[in-house]
């Protein structure tokens, strides 16, 4: 009996202990929820505060967006009357817009209590850090001013960049990038300042265009009548500005042709359809009159009498 009545105390204590852990817990967890009413409560003016701003803070960047798009298009507008290249109006507007919605936000943020000149030393300490970060960046930048100011090409000129093995048709000069447009129409995005440290080729930068093409014919052929073929082409072509020289003259004699070369001037809008067209058109004429284009060959002469 001694032994069972000394089991049941122990197990009634471990139950006691049990509930009172219990106890305690669910008092804490009441002080907890407790402390987090009564600091919503003491503070529900400050958060009823930090919420009307946020809202006055998204409804203002919305209508400053608003804003900077009305004033680019005004920019915009203004630029189409007087005639402004379209490389300097894409430049400017890329500009405004950056500018703006800085502004914007640097309003936004004031708004929110932040002085002024706490965010003027912030953007002083992290100018040096995001300077030379962005080293590539200001470079492109320096680069498109080069490109405004110097105007090696425009919107709508076909350039080549040799050493980058780049080309196409100039579509947008912006802040940091120029894009372009390649024959296939793939758009090509090309850092500004790879334009102003190679060497390019604006092919579209005149009206006119020298077309130069050469084309071999057999050493058997009749020499004078191919060239009297390829001068009435170049004559009777309507692309073909008559007004410029034309040339048709021998260019050098090759291992297996005599290779005949011609000059005449098209307009560069026109330069492509008319080589595609003369191409086509001598190959088409010298198999009408029996003028060989001869390829690539080896001539073997065998003296009688001997094996080969």
């Amino acid at each position: 009996m001694a032994a069972a009545s000394g089991t049941t105390n122990v197990a009634d204590e471990s139950v006691s202990d049990v509930i009172d852990s219990a106890a305690e817990a669910t008092n804490e967890a009441a002080q907890e929820v407790n402390q987090f009413v009564q600091f919503v409560q003491d503070n529900i003016p400050n958060i009823i505060e930090f919420g009307i701003k946020v809202i006055l803070a998204l409804v203002f960047f919305f209508l400053g967006s608003k804003v900077i798009k009305w004033i680019r298009k005004i920019v915009h507008r203004s630029f189409e009357r007087t005639n402004v290249d379209a490389g300097v109006a894409q430049f400017v507007d890329s500009m405004i817009k950056f500018g703006l919605y800085a502004l914007l936000i640097f309003m936004i943020a004031t708004n929110f209590g932040i002085e002024s000149s706490s965010i003027a030393a912030l953007i002083a300490s992290a100018g040096v850090a995001v300077g030379l970060a962005l080293q590539g960046s200001l470079s492109n930048f320096a680069g498109g001013i080069l490109i405004l100011l110097l105007k090696p090409f425009a919107v709508g000129d076909y350039i080549v960049v040799t050493q980058e093995g780049i080309e196409g048709t100039v579509k947008e000069i912006q802040i940091f990038y120029t894009k372009l447009a390649t024959v296939d129409n793939q758009t090509v995005v090309v850092p500004n300042s790879i334009l102003t440290s190679n060497s390019l080729t604006n092919v579209t930068a005149r009206p006119e265009r020298q077309l130069d093409l050469k084309v071999g014919i057999g050493y058997d052929s009749d020499l004078k009548k191919a060239k009297k073929l390829i001068e009435d082409m170049l004559y009777s072509d309507s692309s073909v500005i008559q007004d410029e020289d034309i040339k048709v003259f021998v260019d050098s004699l090759g291992a297996s042709a005599v290779v005949i070369g011609l000059r005449a001037w098209v307009k560069t809008e026109e330069y492509w359809a008319t080589r595609w067209r003369l191409m086509e058109q001598i190959k088409l004429t010298f198999d009408a009159e029996g003028i060989e284009i001869p390829y690539n060959q080896l001539t073997v002469n065998v003296k009688s009498g001997q094996s080969v």
